[in-house]
């Protein structure tokens, strides 16, 4: 008689059905890894046109005029590496402080007042009205045309001696001359044309505003809150987010400011280097003087000083920016 067979030890019955557990496993996963690179396979074939122009049309001009700016490289006669010399002459350099000290002339005036302006429209166009669609687009519309080249000249013809702004003037004991003649008041023309434009920032505004909640200010009229307060202790805080956004996004615009100030004022920035703005001058440098190592040290300085405008913005928001939903400290 043959002996029954023996059962299998329960041990070997569970290695074996851990191992073709972990055999089923791992190729449940790879057959999503296979799926997920024909993803990125194809995700990336759509992205190849905007990578390219980005290299080329980016990166590579960027990192080109970083070493240009270690040269003396002239447009036509070419040039060789002379390392810190063009940051070290650009300190040295009377353009530079008149075009930095009228950048930030302009960011320090245009800046807050576009700002303000825009959120007052925006307050006002997130009311009920019968029309208010039409009254958002046309708020909207100048800052559409106000940066183009027809607008600047204008705008300069507007403020020209003998023009609109000079006639109107006249009516409250303005001398004449014009804005655009008068080195102490240009740079309020380009200040006004910048308020004019408050459009985007305005938009953004309103979507800010409509997403406050109203509840707040039904809780806080039943308080016995005001207007001003219910401004002040609920609008500010809850738009802090959008305040911060616009804030940031006007300065890089403001320090990057090129087109009107070069129509109206030209490469020189006149009348008296009252309209030189840094970005002006950085054209003058590398297109007129064709200067283009020492434009491109001119304009690496802007860039590490926007950066460090921005770090400082983003430092201070940790301690003014209301997040809602989170613990703010």
């Amino acid at each position: 008689m043959t002996a029954p067979p023996t059962a299998a030890p329960p041990a070997a019955d569970e290695a074996g059905a851990t191992a073709q557990a972990k055999k089923q496993k791992g190729a449940a996963k790879r057959r999503p890894s296979l799926s997920r690179r024909g993803e990125l396979l194809t995700g990336y074939t759509f992205m190849t046109p905007w990578i390219i122009g980005s290299l080329v049309f980016t990166v590579g001009p960027m990192l080109w005029s970083l070493y240009l700016s270690f040269t003396d490289y002239h447009l036509v006669l070419g040039g060789d590496f002379i390392g810190f010399e063009n940051y070290r002459a650009m300190f040295e350099d009377p353009m530079f402080a008149r075009a930095v000290k009228v950048t930030l002339l302009y960011v320090v005036l245009a800046v807050p007042l576009k700002l303000l302006a825009s959120l007052a429209v925006a307050m006002l166009l997130t009311q009920k009205r019968r029309g208010i669609g039409f009254y958002r687009a046309a708020f909207y519309m100048p800052s559409l045309i106000a940066m183009s080249v027809g607008m600047a000249l204008v705008w300069k013809a507007l403020f020209a001696a003998d023009g609109p702004q000079d006639q109107f003037m006249s009516l409250f004991g303005w001398e004449g001359g014009g804005f655009i003649g008068n080195p102490d008041v240009s740079i309020l023309m380009l200040v006004l044309l910048s308020v004019w434009t408050f459009g985007a920032p305005m938009v953004i505004f309103m979507a800010g505003l409509l997403q406050v909640p109203g509840e707040l200010y039904e809780a806080a009229e039943v308080d016995g809150a005001g207007k001003w307060h219910r401004f002040v202790h609920i609008t500010i805080p809850m738009l802090s987010p959008v305040i911060f956004f616009n804030v940031l996004m006007e300065t890089v615009h403001a320090f990057q400011m090129f087109g009107p100030a070069f129509i109206i004022g030209g490469t020189a920035g006149g009348p008296a280097w009252s309209t030189l703005f840094y970005t002006v001058r950085i054209y003058a440098l590398a297109f007129v003087d064709l200067r283009m190592g020492y434009a491109s040290a001119w304009a690496w300085m802007l860039v590490l000083a926007v950066g460090v405008v921005t770090l400082i913005m983003f430092r201070a928001a940790k301690n003014l920016v209301y997040y809602a939903g989170e613990d703010n400290r």
